[in-house]
């Protein structure tokens, strides 16, 4: 096995993130910050250092509802204008310092109204945080509207995701819990965003099976996979280690169909037992299109290039492995196929040239 690639080499590669959630990566000063003007008194602690050590616990703790608690909180200061604005400025930032050079990044409107503000003025409080945090950081960033799969709001989220498609919404998305919440639920939203011609991913896979993953893909139409990490069911291993695809798997591999992964998040949740032992060694090995990707970087005390680098511990990959991974990631994006391009001959692979060179 080849030596690790080091962090802060990998910090230095172009990269590209596509599930990546607004109210998972909040900076603990920020909430603390926003907390203290909006009135919100119901921080575990008011100590940046010791908040962020809450957040990773609260998360690793193998309880739901202590996980859930962690959003309760940065949703909890993130309901005006000048909240949302600060938040996405400042995630563009992050991501930018982390090398990130192209991301889409979801948030749910429906979760921002508490205090008053329509849909509309929480999307165009995000679109503006983002042109803010992106200017002259050499950072795209584009949003995907999420609608909360227990609630009922899918088409009317749906419809804005159409209305502001050509102002930075990339896409759609619906997350929450999948037991019991499948996505033909909202099926009306899916055809309805089909109909518009407009790109959409589905969490699936996650925390439940493949039924999951097959409904999000042949009954719903889904563009990507948020996570899709059970599609590994479908995969049976010999002794001798040689594989067999069951048509489900066979099918995501063939139409190349992005799988959304997020390997620290996926140990937390309980998805996977280690990195070692993550399905993302197999699915690569057998050429899905897999991306690397944070979920939650807050919660997961991680970054794109953190993820980087403990794959590259785990499985040995060098910077080919990561261009590969990097260029799924672009080609998958929902962006026009001119400016991916851009991205990918202009960007991505000037820049990973160099490191090559250089190590």
């Amino acid at each position: 096995m080849s030596q690790p690639l080091a962090l802060e080499e990998i910090r230095r590669a172009p990269k590209v993130l596509l599930h990546d959630h607004l109210d998972g990566g909040l900076r603990p000063e920020t909430i603390i910050e926003l907390a203290c003007e909006s009135g919100y008194d119901r921080l575990p602690t008011t100590d940046a250092g010791a908040l962020r050590t809450w957040f990773q616990e609260a998360a690793d703790s193998g309880s739901l509802e202590r996980y859930l608690e962690t959003f309760d909180h940065t949703v909890g200061v993130m309901q005006t204008r000048d909240s949302l604005v600060r938040v996405a400025a400042e995630c563009a930032e992050d991501l930018a310092a982390d090398g990130v050079v192209y991301a889409e990044v979801r948030y749910a409107p429906e979760q921002h109204t508490s205090a008053g503000l329509s849909l509309e003025e929480v999307i165009e409080a995000v679109l503006e945080g983002f042109r803010v945090g992106s200017e002259g950081r050499g950072i795209k960033v584009g949003t995907l509207l999420t609608a909360m799969r227990h609630q009922a709001r899918s088409m009317e989220i749906a419809e804005l995701a159409v209305r502001y498609r050509d102002v930075g919404v990339a896409g759609f998305d619906i997350a929450g819990a999948e037991a019991g919440y499948p996505p033909t639920r909202h099926l009306d939203a899916f055809e309805y965003l089909q109909r518009e011609n407009a790109h959409f991913t589905i969490h699936a896979g996650e925390a439940f099976g493949l039924p999951s993953i097959w409904q999000a893909i042949q009954w719903c139409g889904a563009d990507r996979l948020g996570h899709g990490v059970r599609i590994i069911d479908d995969i049976a291993v010999s002794g001798d280690g040689s594989t067999k695809l069951g048509r489900l798997a066979a099918y995501v591999r063939d139409k190349r169909i992005p799988l959304e992964m997020c390997p620290t998040s996926n140990l937390q949740t309980g998805a996977a037992p280690s990195i070692a032992e993550h399905p993302i060694g197999l699915l690569r090995a057998l050429n899905f299109r897999v991306t690397v990707n944070t979920d939650n970087r807050l919660m997961s005390g991680t970054s794109v290039s953190e993820e980087f680098a403990k794959l590259s511990e785990a499985f040995g990959y060098g910077w080919d492995d990561m261009q590969w991974f990097t260029i799924n990631a672009m080609k998958s994006a929902f962006l026009p196929f001119d400016e991916r391009l851009a991205l990918i001959n202009g960007v991505i692979k000037p820049g990973f040239a160099q490191l090559k060179w250089q190590a």
